[in-house]
């Protein structure tokens, strides 16, 4: 015991005792969810066997439930239209701000900080929040449509099948934004200031050096940036129970709020566990794609 004490007291060893436990960690508060999870979506599960600790084996009836479903396509575009609208304008104004706020102008911290606060706000507050905006009849959204000439009637953007969906996507890209502002503030800091004034010094334009620097010493900030955007996305469940409810029609349903609707809701643990499974498989191809590209670029 104390030749074991010693050799940790000598920092030989502690690092292998810091990964065992973050992966004990891993294995306890990720790991055995997610295979239950797994084998859930593999049985009949309803509210009455939910307790039990053998329910009937059902293969694979339900994936193929879930696909036959009405609703899966409707969802399956829902998810594709909220998650790369949401990744795309929330990275691009995200990457615009940090560049902005780059610039060092008087009071920029203090203005970072302001946006910043908008992410920390919890979700279903923003989802609050945004659903006075877009009230039909009060909300802010119309009065300022109407004041520019842009609409002669209120749009009910909550519960008109047209709009719900994008109702949902404008506060995410709202909530959004400034996480993606300040990883990509953080990216940005680790340039080496000299290479832009080398560049300037050989006449380079500033696009010129957006496009020769900044860019390609942002590829490893800008990867991750994207793959905790997808993650954070498809993670989203709070502005859509406080602004649609998925709602009307299945208009602004997405497969996250499904899958809590199919279990929550219909008592389906089945059909809401294939869903899961689903997302988390994507997630982790996203995670994977990540990683890789990581490495390839690390070697070379």
């Amino acid at each position: 015991m104390r030749r074991v004490l010693g050799t940790f007291r000598d920092g030989v060893g502690f690092d292998v005792a810091l990964l065992c436990a973050a992966l004990l960690y891993l294995l306890l508060a990720a790991g055995i969810p997610i295979a239950y999870n797994v084998v859930l979506s593999f049985q009949r599960v309803d509210i009455f066997s939910l307790g039990s600790f053998s329910h009937p084996w059902v293969g694979w009836e339900n994936y193929v439930g879930v696909f036959q479903d009405r609703a899966a396509m409707r969802v399956l575009t829902n998810t594709a239209i909220f998650l790369g609208l949401s990744i795309l304008f929330q990275f691009t104004l995200g990457f615009a701000l940090a560049l902005f706020f780059d610039l060092g102008f008087p009071g920029a911290t203090w203005y970072r900080g302001v946006f910043l606060a908008a992410w920390i706000m919890p979700g279903l507050v923003v989802g609050v929040i945004w659903n006075w905006l877009l009230a039909g009849d009060f909300g802010v959204i119309n009065h300022l449509l109407r004041s520019a000439g842009m609409i002669s009637e209120p749009i009910f953007w909550r519960s008109d099948v047209r709009y719900s969906l994008y109702a949902v996507l404008l506060a995410n890209i709202w909530y959004g934004t400034p996480f993606n502002m300040i990883l990509l503030s953080v990216g940005l800091a680790a340039i080496p200031r000299d290479l832009y004034e080398a560049s300037a010094l050989d006449g380079a334009t500033a696009w010129q050096r957006f496009r020769t620097i900044t860019v390609p010493m942002m590829f490893p900030t800008i990867g991750a940036v994207l793959a905790l955007g997808v993650i954070f996305t498809l993670q989203q469940f709070d502005l859509f129970a406080a602004i649609t409810s998925g709602g009307p029609s299945n208009s602004s349903k997405v497969a996250q709020f499904w899958s809590w609707e199919l279990s929550f809701r219909e008592y389906d643990f089945g059909r809401g566990a294939v869903i899961s499974v689903i997302m988390i498989a994507f997630v982790l191809m996203v995670a994977a794609l990540y990683v890789t590209s990581t490495r390839a670029e690390t070697r070379a």
